[in-house]
Parts: structure tokens; C-alpha cells; sequence
């Protein structure tokens, strides 16, 4: 069970269905779950508007994801909760050990309660007009390997299936939708870190961004700090920084984020989270970090690890990777060498050469 936040519940949203455990549903009992790339880049609109412009966001190392909306607009922070229930609901069958495709089908009851929406017709309109979104918008990305950067055009889905009941309502009965490879592959590799279920209960897009980085970069951490400048270049949105600085003090004043504090230092201009402690408890048949921690590595592995991703610490690279699966509450891989040199090999493909 995801414990109850520890901040104030004045400026969250109310919880619309407090039974929704009584509902059969895959992932009724699952925690929430979230790409960890998704988090990192500004891949959706907070704009409540149709957002219309091609956004590109560079990381000052080289990498660049440039993000194009179709005719309906780039897909909103409000959308990705159909990804989110997608990602949820196969990392809670890998758990179980079933059999997983990019293929899920949705009961569209069941994702409104999910994700704590309401279940009126306007609502099944409104996630309809979602999946035409997340179906219309490109990501574009370079990798670098080496010497040779490889451009990348994909989407979040592939396609969508929609049932709707015929009558008065045609409210939809059921959605099939076809995950892309890119997000598929990153499930399977299980690139994915845990929300609090407040998530939805958070009013604002950009609250929702804002806690999205820190659960990111924060983590586990007592503190972590970032300047308001990077902090408004990361989460994507479009307001001038005068009235972004106002949202981010109004932010720390409620201090209603989960998982976090947030306070903000005027005179640094510094955005600064504090864990509130709840993450260690968030895990549901946790990885114990001691078992983590057990784990030993056989020599050949440590050396083929090297060949894999040249020029990078081997010894860093074994932090990263034990520290990534800790953070997202992940269990012990039965076959660990296999699972860290598949994750040196995924480091080298996206970083290069350090």
C-alpha cells in the first residue's frame, strides 16, 4: 500500500473514488509508474490551450529531443496518464511474471478511476481527444555511439482502437491501443521509476512537471537543488520566467507536492526539494537494499563490460546500475551479469564516449 502523502491535502484535488480497489482491474493493486525519460525531457504541453509549436530542449552535452505536434496539438501532461496506466499495468505483469506486448487493452472506466477522473460523457470525450493527441505527436532524437550520432523519428503510440456504445451516451466502452517500440522496449528494460498515487491529485500542470523532475533527479536523496532558470528550461513550460519564479514560491508556500518539500531560495533564485521520507515505504515487494547490495559480478563481466561501453569507469557504471534498480524499487535480476551488461550497453548507446 502507497502511504498516505505527509503534506497538506488543501490544494489537491479530492479523491474521486476512494473504493476504486472493490473494481476488478489489472492494476488496481499496482503502483504507478512513470518512463524515466518521459521525466527527464519535456516531451508534453502544460498548456490547457492546443500547443502548436515545435518544442526542442538540448542538454548541453550534445543530446536533443525535438517534439512536433499534430493538427490537434502536442500531447499534454494530461494525456500521458493514458501512458502511465499502460506502463503500470505491464510492469505489474512482468512483476507477476506474464507474458507482456505492446498491445493493451483498456477499459475505459477503469483508466478514468485509475487515474482519478471523473466517468461523465465529457470525460470519455475528453480521453478520446487524448489518444488522438499522444497517436499525432513526434519525438525526434539523436543518439551518439562513438564517433556517429543516429537521428531517431518515432512516436508514442503506434495506433488506437476505440469502442464506443451505441445510444444516447456513446460513451466508449473499450480502447486497444499499440505502444511504440521505443516506449515498449524501455518497460521491458524496465527504465521506469514509481509516483506517489497523489500524482493525480495534483492541480496544476506544473505541479505535476515539477514533482515529475524532482522524483527524477531527487529520488532518494535527502536534498537535491536546482536553479529556477534550469528548472523552467526542464519542465517545458512557456511562461516568462517572472511569472514562473511566482508559480514555483506559490509551490513552495502550500508545500502540497508529494514526496517532497520544496522551498525556494530568493537570493540564490535556487528551487530546493527535501525527501519527506515516503519513498522507502513505496515499494511493493521491494528489492531490500541489502540483497542489491549483495549482488556480485563475475571478472569476465566486469571486462566485457569495458569493451561494451569504452572510455566509462566500470566502477561507476556498477554504482549507476545498482543505484537505478534501488531507486525504482525494482527486484534482483535472476541473471545479474546478463542485466548489467545490458545496462553499460544502453549507457554507451545513449551517452558516448564520456
Amino acid at each position: 500500500m502507497v502511504p498516505d502523502t505527509t503534506n497538506s491535502i488543501d490544494h489537491l484535488l479530492p479523491e474521486r473514488h476512494p473504493h476504486h480497489d472493490l473494481f476488478v482491474c489489472d492494476v488496481a493493486d499496482a503502483v504507478l509508474k512513470d518512463l524515466m525519460a518521459q521525466m527527464e525531457h519535456p516531451f508534453y504541453s502544460l498548456s490547457k490551450k492546443p500547443e502548436m509549436t515545435v518544442r526542442r530542449y538540448e542538454d548541453g552535452r550534445g543530446n536533443w529531443i525535438e517534439v512536433t505536434p499534430s493538427y490537434r496539438g502536442l500531447a499534454t501532461i494530461y494525456d500521458k496518464d493514458v501512458l502511465i496506466y499502460c506502463i503500470s499495468q505491464i510492469m505489474h505483469k512482468l512483476k507477476r511474471g506474464e507474458q507482456v506486448s505492446p498491445r493493451v487493452r483498456i477499459n475505459s472506466y477503469d483508466l478514468l478511476v485509475f487515474t482519478n477522473r471523473g466517468t461523465s460523457g465529457r470525460d470519455y470525450q475528453a480521453l478520446q481527444d487524448s489518444f488522438e493527441r499522444i497517436r499525432g505527436t513526434t519525438i525526434k532524437t539523436n543518439i551518439k555511439t562513438g564517433d556517429e550520432e543516429q537521428t531517431n523519428i518515432f512516436g508514442l503510440i503506434n495506433s488506437a482502437a476505440i469502442r464506443r456504445k451505441h445510444g444516447l451516451d456513446g460513451r466508449l466502452l473499450w480502447c486497444e491501443i499499440e505502444l511504440s517500440e521505443w516506449v515498449f522496449n524501455a518497460i521491458k528494460a524496465q527504465e521506469v521509476l514509481t509516483l506517489h498515487r497523489d500524482y493525480f491529485r495534483l492541480r496544476k500542470p506544473l505541479e505535476r512537471r515539477v514533482y515529475e523532475i524532482a522524483r527524477k533527479h531527487c529520488g532518494r536523496q535527502e536534498t537535491w537543488k536546482i536553479g529556477l532558470g534550469l528548472l523552467l528550461k526542464k519542465s517545458g513550460s512557456q511562461s516568462p520566467e517572472k511569472k514562473f519564479r511566482l508559480m514555483i514560491r506559490h509551490l513552495a508556500k502550500h508545500d502540497h507536492l508529494p514526496d517532497y518539500h520544496v522551498s525556494f531560495d530568493v537570493d540564490a533564485d535556487m528551487v530546493i526539494f527535501h525527501n519527506r521520507g515516503t519513498l522507502l515505504e513505496q515499494r511493493q515487494s521491494p528489492a531490500p537494499s541489502a540483497l542489491i547490495s549483495a549482488i556480485r559480478l563475475d571478472a569476465e563481466t566486469l571486462q566485457d563490460a569495458r569493451s561494451i561501453a569504452p572510455g566509462w569507469d566500470i566502477y561507476m557504471l556498477e554504482q549507476e546500475w545498482r543505484s537505478w534498480m534501488a531507486d525504482g524499487g525494482l527486484d534482483a535480476p535472476r541473471d545479474p551479469d546478463k542485466a548489467f551488461l545490458g545496462f553499460c550497453r544502453r549507457w554507451f548507446e545513449k551517452r558516448g564516449a564520456p
